[in-house]
């Protein structure tokens, strides 16, 4: 049976995004949160961009979970798997089947912010890992660490380099308080996209099929449709460049005209310049030496570091101290 503790009111969601969105655009410069790219429409064209040609991120920590899920099993004997972010997808699979097979598996914990999402990843696992108890959260992973259920020992997994979405304070915030919540000995499996030569970085972020641009658009298709707001989507165009300083993606949105837009949800009225950019992702890239400084500072120690066969992104386990 599938358990979900709901730790959000049912207005959530809506009022973050008006806060965002309010914040966001009366900024300079202007900047919009990548977790709005996400409604039905945005899940699915991330899961197409996942399988484009230039994207090798998922495909690079597929490879690394295929050949380590036994090992990772065996170093950590977990007994709880917490996924941030639903898991029903091969990487999470992947990592179920290891630790099943290794005997210690009892419960899977999923975490999520959209309730529906969550609940038809739970089923999902819960038909197909009858032995295993599936107890869904949702909550926001910056502010419900601590509803975790679970036996010890646990291991957290934040998979898909989704970590370089937070600047390093952000990180920093994050990691304390994953260690704040675990105790000595459990685990966390992160997941790094590495620095690498800019030409691959970008395309990775700007594919020749268009696939990213239209992802990238989708924010503004949210706002529109949530707030009332009457942003003319063809009007911006898509931006990704490499900061060689910060080493981190950055994803735009650029406008190609001067415009005004209207959002009457929240009585906002935003003006962009012609070539006005709105700031819409980061995705930092990472060296093992920063990665190890950063968990070291926040009580963890490293226990295993993989790469793919391209040593392109790594996945990295923890334990906390």
């Amino acid at each position: 049976m599938t358990l979900i503790d709901v730790h959000l009111t049912p207005d959530y969601v809506a009022r973050a995004l008006r806060e965002d969105v309010r914040a966001g655009l009366s900024a300079t410069p202007k900047w919009l949160p990548p977790k709005w790219f996400y409604d039905a429409r945005g899940s699915e064209l991330f899961e197409e961009i996942t399988r484009l040609p230039e994207y090798y991120p998922t495909r690079a920590e597929r490879e690394i979970l295929r050949a380590r899920a036994g090992e990772i099993a065996a170093i950590t004997k977990a007994h709880t798997l917490v996924e941030l972010g639903s898991g029903s997808s091969e990487k999470t699979r992947l990592l179920l089947d290891g630790l099943r097979d290794r005997g210690t598996l009892t419960s899977f914990v999923p975490l999520d912010v959209s309730e529906s999402a969550l609940r038809e990843a739970s089923d999902a696992i819960n038909v197909d890992y009858p032995t295993i108890d599936v107890r869904g959260v949702v909550g926001d992973f910056t502010a419900h660490l601590d509803k975790l259920p679970g036996e010890p020992p646990r291991i957290v997994a934040f998979l898909g380099g989704t970590i370089g979405n937070l600047i390093p304070a952000e990180r920093e915030a994050f990691y304390t308080s994953i260690r704040d919540v675990l105790e000595a000995g459990e685990w966390l499996l992160l997941g790094t996209d590495l620095v690498k030569d800019p030409a691959t970085l970008v395309a990775a972020y700007d594919d020749a099929a268009g696939v990213t641009a239209e992802f990238n658009k989708n924010v503004l298709r949210v706002i529109n449709r949530q707030l009332g707001a009457d942003f003319d989507v063809d009007a911006f165009e898509h931006v990704a460049i490499w900061d060689a300083d910060n080493e981190w993606i950055e994803m735009h949105l650029r406008a190609t005209r001067a415009m005004q837009v209207l959002i009457p949800e929240i009585h906002l009225e935003v003006t962009f310049d012609e070539g006005e950019e709105l700031s819409t992702e980061i995705s930092a890239k990472f060296h093992r030496s920063g990665v190890e400084a950063e968990l070291d500072k926040a009580g963890f120690t490293p226990a295993a570091w993989w790469t793919d066969s391209e040593a392109r992104f790594a996945l990295s386990l923890w334990q906390a101290v």
